[in-house]
């Protein structure tokens, strides 16, 4: 353990009781609330450092400030095969503001609707009985998606560089099922188009989320906004849990000792705070900034997160004066539109709009179309499309509206990515990185970044001596499952990572 000496007490004499060692967490996103959450009641002074004015990074509402309600940024759903999500939020108390959802229903372009669940067959052909019934492919079409799903997890080697649409033609798919059925399930999942999508990340998402486990695909969306469900009740929680939360505190840079080690983090203000570990848990596209020019030579990892880039996401939120889609439909995934999804806070979250009527909300994953569109040109060719959806939306008054667009909603998963993925733990001592981007063996989702500040925080505790397991186990493989697909398949770095540090007896 650390012995830091507290300058309030003598230097001599049998007064004098060692310190704790002091972890500084820099970012206040998902990454780093579950560091946090981890590494409390473990005898740690923890300091939660968050430029913004609040907590919840990307997964976080604003305030309308026309009637103080929370609009959240993006939806943010979670699926059952995110243990360590279910995990971080059975941990902090909000475990109970999801909701599971069963089926995932599909809508075509002629409105009729086509419900996903597990039927009566074991997993791995949990869902064979709702998707040939499904309306949106053809018979033949399905057997063609059969194949590739096939092909999908015997294919032992990819192509390096190869992107998962260039891969799905070489495997027999046709514009149709490339369009109807691969890419709508995977730009949302993923964020990035098929052109520009790796295909492990492709891969991970069909066996992991649908395939392994029957319920793996079943959703969990928040009955609350996201500003309350990672913003105001996990800084409850911390606050409660002795964790010191400092918002509106930006951080200039990292500091070190004449060791090399971490030592703290300048503000920008100009103070030093000192501390025995630190935590990066910020975007990729920030950490390079924050590490001093004489240290970055030992960090090539973080060079190479330089390469990484970004992919957008578009949410639109409207507010009618009467209901527009059906009140009891939820939720909607779109086939073949420019809408990829439709949630219906009226029904989820009882948040109909004041005097009546119903608020929708609609994402748009891999936005890049949309990126040169001002908001209200956004607005124009959603209320469009949502019109050709449901016709009732030409007649209803638009009360209200919002457009938000997060150009780095979520790193983009081009082919080669994990290459770029670095460990949580650098070979700086005492340094530890977090952030969906890092190597978590996810892709970009609030899954993963969970995962990071996990890792984080197993790498401190077993720097001090105090090794524990956190991260938690996918769910189970399926007996069948396992005998027809084989192991659950992982995304890895092609190159090994630069050997960790061995730990020195003070940490």
């Amino acid at each position: 353990m650390i012995e830091t000496r507290n300058p309030d007490s003598p230097t001599t004499g049998t007064d004098w009781r060692p310190s704790p060692p002091h972890v500084v967490i820099v970012g206040g996103g998902l990454a780093g609330l579950a560091a946090a959450s981890a590494l409390v009641r473990r005898g740690l002074n923890l300091t939660l450092l968050e430029s913004r004015p609040r907590l919840g990074g990307r997964a976080s509402s604003f305030v309308d400030p026309t009637t103080t309600e929370q609009v959240d940024n993006c939806q943010h759903v979670s699926m059952a095969c995110c243990t360590n999500l279910a995990d971080f939020c059975h941990r902090v108390g909000t475990a109970d503001l999801f909701r599971r959802v069963p089926e995932v229903v599909f809508l075509d372009e002629e409105g009729r609707t086509s419900p996903l669940r597990a039927g009566l067959l074991p997993a791995p052909l949990h869902l064979t009985e709702s998707f040939l019934r499904a309306r949106y492919l053809t018979f033949s079409e399905k057997i063609r998606v059969g194949v590739g799903m096939a092909c999908l997890r015997l294919s032992r080697r990819d192509r390096p560089g190869e992107s998962f649409e260039s891969w799905l033609r070489r495997h027999g798919q046709t514009d149709r099922t490339i369009h109807r059925f691969w890419g709508t399930v995977l730009v949302s999942a993923l964020n990035e188009r098929l052109d520009q999508m790796d295909v492990g990340h492709a891969r991970k998402v069909f066996l992991d989320g649908f395939l392994r486990n029957r319920t793996g695909f079943q959703m969990e969306i928040p009955t609350v906004p996201l500003g309350e469900l990672y913003g105001l009740r996990l800084q409850q929680w911390l606050d409660a849990e002795g964790v010191s939360i400092r918002l509106k505190t930006g951080v200039r840079s990292l500091t070190f000792d004449d060791d090399g080690a971490a030592s703290g983090v300048q503000l920008r203000s100009g103070e030093h705070l000192p501390a025995d570990f630190v935590v990066l848990a910020v975007p990729y596209d920030r950490v390079n900034a924050l590490i001093p020019d004489n240290v970055s030579p030992v960090l090539p990892e973080l060079r190479a997160v330089s390469r990484m880039e970004s992919s957008p996401i578009t949410g639109v939120h409207f507010w009618f004066d009467r209901p527009v889609c059906p009140p009891d439909l939820e939720h909607v995934v779109t086939v073949g539109r420019l809408i990829q999804w439709v949630f219906n806070h009226s029904a989820i979250q009882g948040r109909e709009p004041e005097g009546g009527g119903q608020y929708l909300q609609l994402v748009i994953s891999a936005a890049y179309d949309l990126l040169p569109m001002d908001k209200t040109a956004i607005r124009d060719a959603v209320l469009a499309d949502l019109a050709s959806i449901w016709p009732a939306a030409r007649e209803a008054t638009l009360t209200r509206w919002w457009a938000v667009t997060e150009h780095g909603a979520t790193f983009s998963v081009r082919p080669g990515i994990e290459a770029l993925r670095p460990p949580q733990r650098t070979p700086v001592d005492g340094l530890f990185l977090a952030g969906d981007w890092t190597d978590t063996g996810w892709p970009a989702t609030m899954e993963g970044a969970v995962r990071s500040g996990y890792l984080a925080a197993e790498g401190i505790l077993a720097d001090l001596g105090r090794p524990k397991r956190l991260l938690r186990p996918e769910l189970p493989m399926a007996p069948l499952s396992r005998l027809l697909l084989g192991s659950s398949p992982t995304l890895t770095r092609p190159t090994p990572p630069t050997t960790a540090p061995t730990a020195s007896p003070t940490r």
